[in-house]
């Protein structure tokens, strides 16, 4: 198995199956509240049962799919559990799916009891590569993760053998957050998912997963240099409240507006090299359909807005972001770009 410390607080394991012990090792440690989706319960129940013949006490808390996780109303609900079951500040709680689920368990262990160990098993490309790592978490109120806050997780399992036998709509849309990572870190990434239909799983992961460790590591808090992760989301946070599009092509989405909007700025000049990508790897690059002022309405909104206006990440080259405030003109540009 590969292993890899983020932001000196998580140990990310890729590897074949789950590792033994499954959680870090802890004697304090008597409770697990496990929360999981519905399509990865079978899976989470076969976990709680090695968690339990290991001698912890084991909750498994079901959540709804995807993004109807992450409200308050939710996380509410997943209190009164903790409550019940008399979860201690030396306990842990598991987010078991997608990323939604890590989104969830990593808000509710930050704020429960003020903070109790979290520990994610991804089960989705998405959250394998981005979600459950680098400690961000939050819930959606009038806008995409407007509440949150950072906590780390303790460890990240990763299981290949999961995301190999993922539906192809998930792999395509954890290739959107992989594309993104090459783009703006490794060039090497992003030309192996421009060239390859079929591209090796575990490659793409670690590659993946070194652009991320490399950017937390620098600014675990999101203040500077992490914030290159964000190419693409401004707008694609805007279009996946606004409509029923997944996380993955609301991303590929704003990839193609922010490339086009890079374009504009900074005379990118591999607009087409990334739209002509993102529709290899099965993902959408317009978007008809969606209510256009909705979307700039949440655009103006979004939580990378500050008093300048609207930041965005674009790049220069692949390889070469750089954060910066665009006007409505820039924003329309993008927008445009996607058939908005």
């Amino acid at each position: 198995m590969d292993r890899l410390i983020v932001a000196d607080h998580t140990e990310v394991i890729v590897g074949e199956g789950w590792p033994r012990p499954l959680l870090p090792p802890r004697e304090d440690r008597r409770q697990v509240a496990l929360l999981t989706q519905p399509e990865p319960t079978s899976r989470a129940i076969e976990l709680a049962g090695l968690l339990r013949e290991d001698g912890l006490r084991t909750e498994v808390i079901g959540l709804p799919d995807r993004d109807e996780a992450k409200t308050l109303e939710v996380a509410a609900t997943v209190y009164q559990a903790l409550a019940g079951s008399r979860l201690t500040a030396q306990d842990t709680i598991i987010g078991f799916g997608g990323g939604a689920v890590t989104d969830l368990a990593g808000f509710v262990a930050g704020t429960w009891m003020r903070g109790v160990e979290a520990v994610h098993f991804p089960t989705t490309f998405l959250a394998a590569i981005d979600a459950a790592i680098g400690g961000k978490t939050g819930v959606n109120i009038g806008g995409k993760n407007l509440v949150g806050l950072f906590w780390h997780p303790t460890r990240v399992v990763i299981d290949l053998n999961v995301l190999e036998t993922l539906p192809p709509e998930l792999v395509r849309e954890g290739m959107a957050e992989a594309y993104k990572a090459g783009l703006v870190g490794d060039p090497a990434l992003a030309a192996l998912l421009s060239d390859d239909p079929e591209p090796d799983t575990r490659e793409v992961v670690l590659r993946a997963l070194l652009v991320k460790k490399r950017l937390v590591d620098l600014d675990p808090r999101d203040r500077g240099e992490r914030a290159f992760l964000n190419f693409g989301h401004t707008i694609g946070h805007a279009l996946e409240y606004a409509s029923t599009l997944s996380h993955g092509e609301s991303v590929a989405l704003g990839m193609v507006a922010a490339a086009r909007v890079s374009e504009m700025v900074a005379g990118f000049p591999d607009r087409r090299t990334v739209t002509s990508t993102i529709e290899r790897l099965g993902l959408p690059t317009t978007v008809p359909g969606v209510d256009g002022a909705r979307v700039r309405d949440l655009v103006g909104r979004d939580k990378k807005r500050d008093h300048s206006g609207t930041r965005m990440v674009l790049l220069k080259e692949i390889g070469d972001p750089f954060l910066t405030h665009v006007g409505p003109d820039e924003v329309e540009a993008g927008l445009s770009a996607i058939g908005l």
